[in-house]
């Protein structure tokens, strides 16, 4: 059966970026099924100037542009120029005989009425083949907003048709993460709170707004990464196992997870919570001189189940931070004794399961051995695995668009998770409506208020001898 993918918003950067650079490097890998692109956006192009446009575009973001297959790829593009009414988007039905996919690469406060035009121009009807509605975070701004989303879309479109994507899901190190967990039989005997002691999740970043000002001013760190990416990453690290592998098992026992976390109240977000605002944020353009949104924002969050009763959950992401730095870190508990603590010349170090996303992905167990000589010498070595060079250049959304176009709802969050998510964090954002967040210097680690009790790892990595 033909199958058809329609990106809403065609003409702007995030077609432009990723989703076009995307689907042509599954065109190289031979992975695209028999598929129609359809770009759809108010720019009045004729079909060949949206395909120059395409054009130009994979040339300035793909490094190994091949002209053997933009012949290939180009074959499948087509454009519809028009608005988000179902007056207009009915002129994308010639186009849809098939399995459909749209694709909203939209700004977030026109989610409702495309999915509302669409559903009204019978797009969204099954009758021909599967329909499905694909949607960037972020789903909402807070919980009253996410419901009333969710309500308006659903008014067309079946929960089981919606797939939000969230690109960290997409991720090599994130979907090694539960291959790592469930592959090995041995690592499932240590991983709950008798043998680690902290988790530790960071995504920082060096770089300033870089033109997201109108968007990163009314979200902030908390929205913007903490709520979806950081929240997503948790879930995984925290999730029970599945007893098969099934989009909807893993999905359920991901929402586990947030209603089992210990509630964050009134009276103890500030034990719980902690936001910050880089000196220079207020000079920024076009940012109002008395705006209280955070660049910075951290969680210390606790899962009282069985499993991780008493095991500190730490999350953080920040702007204008030292180092671009990614990883999910955890920290294994000390051995009962420190039985070589006396006769070694060098103290031991801390173990550590680190898998890391930036700058490269790669997964590192860290260990204790003995330094070779004839005095007891302890060094730290690790177990290192890197696949960089095996990922053949994929990248998260050329794996979403992937599972997207196969049916596999595995790495897409369903509503009752979105909901949790912003069910924990409501009491942070209903706290942090007064007061101002606290100032920290460009290129440091942030604010230290909300800290791990042996401290923050570092914002980089360095192999160990």
């Amino acid at each position: 059966m033909t199958a058809s993918l329609v990106i809403l918003g065609a003409s702007g950067d995030l077609t432009k970026r990723l989703l076009m650079p995307a689907l042509y490097r599954l065109e190289c890998a031979g992975k695209l099924p028999e598929l129609t692109i359809v770009g759809y956006a108010l720019e009045t192009w004729t079909e060949t100037e949206f395909i120059d446009h395409i054009h130009a575009a994979l040339r300035e973001f793909i490094k190994d542009f091949s002209d053997e297959h933009w012949l290939t790829f180009k074959a499948r593009l087509h454009y519809v120029s028009g608005d988000l009414s179902a007056a207009k988007l009915i002129q994308l039905a010639p186009y849809c005989p098939g399995d459909v996919s749209f694709y909203l690469a939209l700004p977030p406060g026109v989610f409702a009425l495309a999915a509302t035009g669409l559903g009204g121009a019978g797009l969204s009807n099954e009758q021909t083949g599967t329909r499905n509605l694909i949607i960037e975070k972020p789903f909402g701004t807070d919980l009253a907003s996410s419901l009333e989303l969710q309500k308006v879309v659903t008014q067309h479109w079946k929960e089981r048709q919606i797939l939000r994507i969230d690109h960290f899901l997409g991720k090599e190190t994130v979907q090694n993460i539960l291959v790592f967990r469930f592959a090995n039989s041995f690592v499932e005997h240590m991983w709950n709170n008798r043998c680690i002691e902290e988790v530790q999740i960071t995504v920082a970043e060096s770089l300033g707004l870089e033109g997201r000002y109108k968007y990163y001013d009314a979200a902030g760190a908390l929205r913007d990464m903490l709520q979806n990416h950081l929240m997503q990453m948790f879930t995984l690290i925290a999730m029970e196992p599945p007893p098969v592998w099934d989009a909807e098992l893993i999905r359920t026992h991901k929402v586990e997870v947030l209603r089992s976390l210990r509630p964050i109240t009134a009276e103890n977000v500030a034990q719980s919570a902690s936001r910050g605002q880089y000196q220079g944020y207020l000079q920024e353009e076009h940012i109002p001189a008395n705006s209280k949104t955070e660049t910075y924002a951290s969680l210390k969050l606790y899962v009282d189940n069985w499993r991780w009763k008493g095991v500190p959950f730490y999350l953080r992401s920040g702007k204008h931070l030292e180092q671009t730095y990614s990883e999910i870190a955890i920290r294994f508990r000390e051995p009962p004794t420190r039985l070589f603590a006396d006769m070694s010349a060098h103290p031991f170090a801390d173990n550590w399961l680190v898998f890391r996303i930036k700058p490269d992905e790669a997964i590192d167990w860290f260990m204790n051995i003995k330094q070779p000589g004839l005095e007891l010498i302890s060094h730290q070595t690790s177990l290192h695995s890197s696949y960089n060079s095996a990922s053949q250049n994929f990248l998260a959304y050329d794996q979403l668009l992937l599972d997207a176009l196969e049916g596999d709802r595995a790495h897409f969050l369903r509503m009752d998770e979105v909901e949790w998510a912003w069910r924990v964090l409501e009491p942070v954002l209903e706290a942090w409506k007064e007061g101002t967040p606290q100032s920290y210097r460009v290129g440091s680690s942030g604010p230290d208020d909300l800290k791990p009790e042996k401290g923050w790892r570092a914002l980089s990595f360095e192999q160990p001898d």
